[in-house]
C-alpha cells in the first residue's frame, strides 16, 4: 500500500482551504495535510493544526508565530511554525510535498505559487490573480519545471474537463471554436442601477449561489471575479480574447461549456460545491467521492442564460481590454481592483466607484512588457500607489 500523498494548503482558513481540508479528511489513506498557511484567522488556524497535524503551518509574523507555537505545544504536537513569505515558499517547494492548493486570495499568493512551480510541483490553482499577474511567465515556468497544473475555479475545472487532451497545441488545432464561461450574474444582476450607487459591503458579500469569502464575493458582484477568470482562461487553455465568451447563468449548475466545430458543445454541470473541482483536481486523472450530494435535475426545474450586461458591470470590459493590451495591464487591473474592493468593504469606496477606480488607474499606467517577475511586482506596486491616490482625492 501506498503512502498517502503529502498536499500543501495555502490560504487554508479560506472557503476553497477549508473544503480542500474535508475533502482530504474523506481519504486518509490518500492524502495528507502536511502544512497549512493563514493570515489573519489565527485561531482557526490553530485549531485545523490540532485537528489534521500538519508538519509545517505558516504564519505572516513572529508574534503569530509565538502565539501558535504555544497552542501548538498544549496540544502536544510537533508541527513546526514558519513565517512569512519565505515559509510560505518553503513549504510550497518541500520535497516531501506531492501537491499544492494555491488558495491564497490576491497577488500575495503568486511568489508562494510560482515556488510550487518552479519545484515542479502539481498545483491546484484556486488563485486566479497569480495566472492573471503573470501570465506568460507563469505558463512559461509550467512548461520548463514540468509541473502539473490544475484548475480549480469551478468554470475553469469544468472546461478543463470538456476539452481533448493535447489543447495546449491550439484550441482550433483540436477543432473548439469557443469557450462558453458561465457567470451567476451575482446579487445584482437585475437591480437599478440607481441603487447599485448605495449598496453595502454585507449586500454586495451576500452571493445566492456560493459561499464565498467577503473579497471574492465583491468580485463577484461587480463581475470582476469572471473578468479575472476571463483573462485566466486565455492563459490556462491557450486561447484568444475573441475564442472566450461568458454567459451568464443564474443557476450556476453549468459551470463552462465547450463549442466545437462540429456543432456539439459539451457542457460540465454539478450543484455549486467547490469540493467538485477540488476532488477533480487532486484525484485526476481518476475520480474520487468528494461528499457533494447529487444533481437533482428535477429540483433545478430549468437553465436560464442571458449576455452580460456591461453597462452594469464595466468590469468584465476593464477585464477583457487588459488581456487584450497585454503587458502588465492585468497586473494593474489586478491591483487596483484589490485596492478599491478593500476600499469598499472599509467604507472608504462606493460600490459603483470601484470600476471608476480601475478605469482611472489603467489609464494613467504606463503598460510595460513583461520580462520578468520584478515587472509584474512593480506594475503591482504604481497601480496600487495610483489608486490610493485616487481614494485621497475622492476622500467623502
Amino acid at each position: 500500500m501506498t503512502s498517502p500523498q503529502n498536499i500543501t494548503v495555502l490560504g487554508a482558513t479560506g472557503s476553497i482551504g477549508l473544503s480542500t481540508l474535508d475533502v482530504i479528511a474523506r481519504h486518509p489513506d490518500r492524502y495528507r495535510a502536511f502544512a497549512l498557511t493563514g493570515y489573519t484567522r489565527l485561531d482557526e488556524l490553530g485549531a485545523l493544526c490540532i485537528t489534521h497535524e500538519p508538519r509545517f503551518a505558516v504564519v505572516p509574523g513572529s508574534a503569530q508565530a509565538e502565539a501558535l507555537e504555544h497552542r501548538i505545544k498544549a496540544a502536544g504536537l510537533s508541527t513546526q511554525v514558519l513565517v512569512g513569505e519565505a515559509g510560505l515558499s518553503e513549504v510550497s517547494a518541500h520535497p516531501d510535498v506531492d501537491a499544492v492548493m494555491a488558495a491564497i486570495v490576491g497577488a500575495a499568493g503568486l511568489k508562494p505559487t510560482l515556488a510550487a512551480v518552479e519545484a515542479g510541483k502539481k498545483v491546484l490553482l484556486a488563485n486566479k490573480e497569480a495566472l492573471v499577474m503573470s501570465g506568460s511567465l507563469f505558463m512559461q515556468a509550467v512548461k520548463t519545471y514540468n509541473a502539473k497544473l490544475l484548475p480549480i475555479d469551478s468554470e475553469h475545472n469544468a472546461i478543463f474537463q470538456c476539452l481533448p487532451v493535447g489543447y495546449e497545441e491550439g484550441l482550433v488545432a483540436k477543432g473548439v471554436r469557443r469557450i462558453l464561461l458561465t457567470a451567476s450574474g451575482g446579487p445584482f444582476r437585475e437591480t437599478s442601477l440607481e441603487v447599485l450607487r448605495d449598496v453595502t459591503p454585507d449586500q454586495a458579500c451576500a452571493h445566492p449561489n456560493w459561499s464565498m469569502g467577503r473579497k471574492i464575493s465583491v468580485d463577484s458582484a461587480t463581475m470582476m471575479n469572471k473578468g479575472l477568470e476571463f483573462i485566466e482562461a486565455c492563459w490556462l487553455f491557450n486561447a484568444r480574447p475573441d475564442q472566450v465568451e461568458v454567459v451568464v447563468h443564474p443557476q450556476s449548475v453549468i459551470h463552462s461549456l465547450v463549442d466545437y466545430i462540429d456543432g456539439s458543445v459539451l457542457a460540465q454541470l454539478g450543484n455549486p460545491d467547490m469540493r467538485t473541482p477540488i476532488a477533480h483536481a487532486l484525484a485526476w486523472p481518476e475520480r474520487i467521492e468528494s461528499g457533494v450530494s447529487p444533481l437533482d435535475l428535477f429540483a433545478v426545474a430549468r437553465l436560464d442564460f442571458q449576455k452580460p450586461d456591461e453597462q452594469r458591470f464595466p468590469c468584465l470590459r476593464l477585464a477583457r481590454e487588459a488581456i487584450s493590451a497585454g503587458g502588465t495591464a492585468p497586473a494593474t487591473l489586478n491591483a487596483a481592483n484589490e485596492v478599491a474592493v478593500d476600499a469598499f468593504l472599509n467604507g472608504r469606496a462606493r460600490f459603483d466607484e470601484i470600476p471608476q477606480i480601475i478605469e482611472a488607474v489603467l489609464q494613467q499606467e504606463t503598460i510595460s512588457a513583461v520580462t520578468d517577475l520584478e515587472c509584474v511586482m512593480q506594475a503591482d506596486r504604481h497601480a496600487r500607489d495610483s489608486a490610493n491616490v485616487w481614494l485621497e482625492r475622492h476622500r467623502r
